[in-house]
């Protein structure tokens, strides 16, 4: 076990490239099953959760190959619906991204639960109201506690209207409709880029996915897809938490290769923070000054931020923002109705000084801006571990956080990263 020793208290400056989006890594790496020739994926992060794929990859039979850092050589040449070890399934959700593509491939899969951060519950009906309607059987076994999917006759294209915008339902429904037969027409889809970028990869295999960052996506079903080279997009948050540090320790940064243009709502929402950024080519730059004066609604009213599917304010975001809002002058509330644990980290923000008072499970007012100051903390799960990093930034004295494993699942070396812009901070192990 490790832990960060943080020196809050001094202002970053320099230059940094965020690493490779997790969240399209996952789903990229998944939809290699759906091919026998060769994929090199390129820009691929160095974290658990992808590891973690990884090892589930290899269980099925998938040949990996290291060809640099951040570049990796894929074959399913054959696959298996092994048994897969509950061990590793339940350390990431995305494991449950192997139903799409097993049941497309091999007609089968048995899949113990999938696990992943604890911030409320997380259904997963909809992927099994999804590959039901491509003509699978699926369902969940109690005695046994594993999802088994089964298509002895294949699958076949439907019309599927989602009961809900879900990320990694949407991603399984596509990975199982490019191999259907027929066409698929896939509603109230969601669009975030990482799903956007699994649609350009699996077109670049072969695959005929129309409308593409809509919400009504059109799948014509192939017989195979081939190999192919794709390099996978930057990760938009973690450049929006190098985006926090600059801003909550006065600093200035340039964050290189950091893909603008999938900013655009998250950019509208720190702006009404008073954070403002500047954009050259495909670099973002924070600059020292900043405004962090918190814009009321019209007549003074207390201003909202709400999470939405994409293109709205992302919920992985939302406990980089309520750290944010605590070094603005105002109030504003915090609403993130999607996860009933998401809010909870809070009160480790108000043993820092923070002025917050949480209204519910799903929603918080931030008042500030209030000094924070340096103390014993652990991660609860990736983006609230990243968001109290980020407190201990900005805090007078010293902090230590913990359980810093759950930080690691989501970011690459960020530790490395922030001492490279300046930070006081290091990686030691837990006595």
């Amino acid at each position: 076990m490790e832990k960060f020793i943080i020196h809050g208290g001094t202002p970053l400056h320099g230059e940094v490239t965020p690493a490779g989006n997790k969240n399209a890594a996952l789903p990229l790496l998944a939809a290699c099953l759906l091919t026998e020739e060769p994929v090199i994926l390129h820009n691929v992060p160095d974290i658990k959760d992808v590891q973690t794929m990884r090892a589930l990859l290899e269980s099925l039979g998938v040949e990996t190959e290291t060809l640099d850092a951040h570049s990796w050589k894929i074959q399913a040449r054959n696959v298996c619906p092994a048994d897969l070890d509950p061990n590793i399934t339940k350390k990431i959700r995305a494991s449950i991204l192997l139903a799409g593509p097993m049941t497309a491939r091999s007609g089968e899969l048995m899949l113990p639960p999938p696990g992943g951060d604890i911030i409320g519950r997380r259904r997963v009906d909809t992927h099994i109201l999804a590959i039901r309607s491509l003509g699978a059987q699926a369902e969940f076994d109690r005695s046994s506690r594993v999802f088994r999917f089964h298509a002895p006759q294949g699958l076949r294209g439907a019309d599927i209207l989602l009961d809900e915008a879900s990320v990694t339902a949407t991603e399984n429904a596509i990975m199982a409709a490019v191999r259907a037969k027929g066409t698929t027409i896939l509603r109230n889809a969601a669009s975030e880029p990482h799903i956007q970028e699994l649609c350009h990869f699996l077109n670049l295999l072969g695959a005929q996915i129309e409308h593409i960052g809509s919400n009504t996506l059109h799948i014509h079903g192939v017989d195979r897809l081939h190999g192919g080279e794709f390099t996978i997009g930057p990760d938009y948050l973690e450049v929006v938490s190098f985006i926090g540090a600059a801003v909550l320790t006065h600093g200035s940064v340039r964050i290189r290769k950091a893909g603008p243009e999938y900013l655009g709502m998250i950019r509208l929402m720190f702006g009404r923070l008073g954070v403002e950024w500047d954009v050259e080519g495909q670099d973002v730059i924070v600059p020292e000054q900043q405004k962090l004066l918190i814009e009321p609604d019209l007549g003074d009213a207390i201003p909202e931020i709400r999470v939405m599917p994409w293109p709205a304010f992302p919920t992985d975001l939302m406990s980089i923002a309520i750290v944010t809002a605590t070094q603005s002058k105002g109030s504003v509330l915090f609403h993130d109705w999607m996860y009933t644990s998401r809010m909870y980290f809070t009160d480790k923000l108000v043993g820092m000084g923070a002025h917050i008072v949480l209204c519910d499970p799903h929603r918080c007012i931030v008042q500030g801006p209030t000094a924070l100051f340096g103390e014993n903390l652990e991660s609860p799960d990736i983006r609230a571990g990243m968001a109290l990093v980020l407190a201990a930034l900005a805090a007078e004295g010293k902090s230590t956080i913990r359980n810093i494993g759950q930080i690691d699942r989501g970011y690459e070396r960020i530790d490395e990263k922030l001492r490279a812009l300046g930070a006081r901070m290091e990686r030691v192990a837990e006595a």
